[in-house]
């Protein structure tokens, strides 16, 4: 399990990106905390939300209830970010 601080949290969610979407490392090296994510990526489209969250759950070491999945959980790398820390915190 990952531990909670940002900075292995933001690698972990980079490698989920790359490895769930099939996103090109390059590209996600690039996203900031304002990058869009759903919406703004063509790969992350619905179909594709369950495969990136279970991948993020397990890097992660949490789990993520299908009630706190909503449009802004995905609507940045930031806002997905923050809901991680703040899971991981639990």
């Amino acid at each position: 399990m990952i531990h909670d601080d940002e900075a292995a949290t933001d690698r972990a969610l980079r490698d989920s990106l790359i490895h769930a979407l099939g996103i090109d490392p390059g590209r996600v090296a690039d996203f900031t905390d304002d990058t869009p994510l759903f919406g703004a990526l063509p790969e992350l489209d619905s179909m594709a939300v369950a495969g990136l969250l279970t991948d993020v759950e397990d890097r992660m070491g949490i789990v993520i209830e299908d009630d706190e999945v909503d449009g802004e959980l995905l609507e940045t790398f930031g806002s997905l970010k923050q809901f991680v820390l703040t899971k991981a915190a639990v």
